[in-house]
């Protein structure tokens, strides 16, 4: 199978990386020519453009920042789209446009997967990340080699879309943990409190996270580096939010979470990394949250391992 893939930036290239460092058939397209040429050294071919990978690969894979991304790079693709050709979107975008632009890679004989992923960078790094899929059962079981080759753990979602709606819920998720964990470590050097402790006391209690166990660690380093940035979490948060609205549920937490982003990216930028946050408390309150001992970046310490479905208990 030859495979393409559009978007080489923070989870792009990770996740492209683990395909050519898996043996696959690759070919490469960025608009950062040094990103493709990073991959070209590396044994990957160059696409000219997207139009390009459509005809030339069987499978194309988009990992892009944003809806309108995908869809101008899918305009330059429909035209060659025909049976035997299959479009994975890894972005994380909106349930109703991958669902249209999917409708009409499905109608020109081909087959659309939203695959979007989650975990972190530094487990996309490593092969380790989970991956969400929504398409036919049929699909997802030719599928299923190259997802548990960039992922450990893959779940079937269902339908087009379905895959989406389960990542922005997940972004929300962690967006409220992230602010959560800012309020809670600046309360706790407010308090007087050892900020190596307070991590700890976390970290083994009912109060421990994901989110803590990584954005909190590089939170207290000062280095605030997850590889992810504000405009990104406004994005994703404003997607979940999307959903909520049309689907006619009344939210109190997320329109909070929404103007706490808005603040942020007035404040310090929209391509402030995201754990950045914690300015506006230590803004506030003069206060330094960092603390020795924590890490500058998170590293996935686990081996590579092949991948495999989650089956869910559905009795």
């Amino acid at each position: 199978m030859k495979i393409g893939f559009i978007g080489l930036g923070n989870v792009g290239s990770k996740l492209a990386g683990s395909l050519l460092r898996n043996g696959f058939d690759l070919t490469v397209f960025d608009l950062n020519s040094q990103l493709v040429e990073k991959f070209a050294s590396k044994g990957a071919g160059i696409g000219e453009d997207p139009a390009h990978l459509m005809r030339l690969c069987d499978l194309v894979i988009t990992c892009l920042p944003s809806p309108a991304a995908s869809n101008a790079v899918m305009q330059l693709m429909l035209p060659f789209v025909k049976e035997g050709k299959t479009w994975l979107e890894m972005s994380t975008t909106d349930d109703a446009e991958v669902r249209r632009l999917g409708a009409e890679v499905i109608s020109r004989g081909g087959k659309a997967v939203d695959c979007p992923v989650s975990g972190g960078c530094h487990r996309a790094n490593t092969g380790n990340i989970s991956i969400f899929a929504g398409c036919d059962r049929a699909t997802f079981e030719i599928i299923l080699p190259l997802l548990t080759t960039m992922g450990r753990r893959v779940l079937h979602t269902g339908e087009l879309g379905s895959a989406s709606i389960l990542k922005v819920i997940t972004n929300f998720l962690a967006t409220a943990n992230l602010v959560s964990c800012a309020e809670a470590l600046t309360v706790a050097k407010a308090a007087g409190l050892d900020l190596r402790n307070s991590y700890e006391a976390i970290r083994i209690s009912s109060g421990n996270s994901f989110v803590h166990e990584t954005e909190s660690q590089v939170i207290l380093n000062g280095s605030r580096d997850i590889s992810f940035t504000m405009d990104l979490v406004e994005k994703d948060i404003g997607l979940f939010q999307a959903v909520a609205d049309r689907e006619n549920v009344p939210l109190d937490l997320n329109p909070l979470l929404i103007e706490v982003f808005k603040d942020g990216i007035k404040r310090f930028g929209s391509r402030e990394l995201s754990p950045n946050i914690i300015k506006r408390l230590e803004s506030a309150t003069g206060l330094d949250i960092t603390a020795p001992g924590f890490p500058a970046e998170m590293i996935d310490n686990e081996p590579e391992e092949p991948g495999y479905e989650v089956i869910v208990n559905k009795v």
